[in-house]
């Protein structure tokens, strides 16, 4: 079959799903062949950044453009819902279009970003925090809730196969649309290969060039609300307080309009001297502020899946994390697991590992373990074969 894989825009400053991503395509990149399929990437990047994936087995396409102003926005959703009269009058979208005159047989979507292709496809979710958790405004202000809830409420019922990573999202989609569990394929989110692949050793004049101390904790997350920054501070006030203990604090990630509410708490709670804000940081950088710290504490109200913890699994630095639903799935007994609402709890963590180098040691070693069992090799293999068995089914009809 001719595969489209879809990965729209590449832009490192996204976070993890620009990580996700770029290991799912270097692991399709470094595989031998795809098997009996024929790769098409869609894809919107410079081309410097096309040139690492390019190889004989993959063709480039542009992606599909996104609408940008609110006025295309409109007409986008206005069209969407004339499917019925396009479709009477054998009407194709863009995208559609253009698949068909590449001979895509099916699709899949790396990510939740979606284009509409007409033709069957994979489709991968990473939460559904707007059902789950709908007050946070990063997915509620702005219509973004009706945007979301339109947009899965369309896609996931007509997939071939819904991606995610665990039983608590195999759940969730049976709860909120009620997906068949048998289209539903459980594959965790693989670990980072940046973190597998660093070199030994780490390049310490990181702490030096961000004027941070020895012994710190790392927190590497965009500032969103549901990234629960505050209740992070809020430990660390307790520790103060209650201990004597001034924990230094190393945060980074780029502002999604919360960083200035974070920095203002910060001076509330009297915490200036103790944390530490490092902005966007490469991926260098990155490697040495996981390996120097005393643990990565990441206290997400979002699951079921994170892939901090996996990056700090894989650069042996020992991890704090909420016991958000999946949680315990993905991370198994590698962390300690916390409440992250309660500050008491998260502050006894925080502590334990301090004053434990036992400790430390024991959840390195078994997070090392963990980061190992599942890489995008195999996650990409796994998505290979759901394309095999598709293709029992494609071979019914004409392209």
């Amino acid at each position: 079959m001719r595969i489209g894989v879809y990965l729209g825009d590449i832009d490192p400053t996204h976070g993890g799903g620009f990580t996700f991503q770029d290991d799912v395509f270097r692991a399709l990149i470094e595989l031998d062949s795809p098997g009996d399929h024929e790769i098409v990437v869609y894809c919107n990047a410079d081309k410097d950044v096309l040139q690492t994936y390019r190889r004989p087995h993959l063709e480039f396409r542009p992606g599909y453009r996104r609408f940008r102003s609110k006025a295309e926005r409109f007409l986008k959703i206005w069209l969407r819902d004339l499917a019925f009269f396009l479709n009477a009058l054998h009407i194709s979208g863009a995208f559609e279009r253009r698949l068909r005159e590449h001979r895509v047989d099916f699709m899949w979507f790396v990510t939740p970003e979606f284009a509409e292709p007409g033709i069957p496809f994979i489709y991968t979710v990473f939460d559904l925090q707007h059902r789950i958790q709908p007050w946070f405004p990063e997915v509620s202000e702005y219509g973004r809730w009706q945007h979301r809830e339109k947009s899965y409420g369309d896609i996931i019922p007509r997939a071939f196969t819904v991606i995610t990573g665990n039983e608590a999202g195999r759940e969730e989609l049976m709860r909120y649309y009620q997906l068949p569990p048998d289209r539903i394929a459980l594959l965790p989110h693989p670990t980072p290969l940046f973190a597998l692949r660093a070199p030994i050793g780490s390049n310490k004049d990181t702490l030096s060039k961000h004027g941070i101390p020895d012994q710190y904790i790392f927190y590497p997350a965009q500032f969103w609300p549901h990234k629960n920054h505050v209740g992070l501070l809020y430990a660390v006030k307790v520790l103060k307080d209650r201990d004597g203990m001034l924990i230094h604090v190393v945060l980074s990630g780029s502002d999604q309009g919360n960083l200035a509410h974070i920095k203002q708490v910060v001076g509330e709670l009297g915490l200036a001297e103790q944390v530490h804000f490092v902005g966007f940081v490469s991926r260098d950088d990155l490697i040495a502020l996981y390996r120097h710290a005393v643990a990565l504490v990441y206290l997400t109200f979002f699951g079921p899946e994170n892939l901090p913890p996996l990056e700090a699994f894989a650069l042996g630095c020992p991890v704090i994390a909420s016991n958000v639903p999946g949680a315990e799935q993905q991370l198994g007994d590698a962390a300690l697991l916390v409440e992250g609402t309660n500050e008491l709890d998260v502050a006894d963590a925080i502590k334990s590992l301090y004053c434990e180098p036992d400790l430390r040691l024991s959840l390195a070693k078994r997070g090392r373990e963990r980061a190992a069992q599942w890489t995008a090799t195999d996650y990409v293999k796994a998505v290979i074969g759901v394309f095999d068995r598709f293709q029992l089914i494609r071979r019914c009809w004409l392209s």
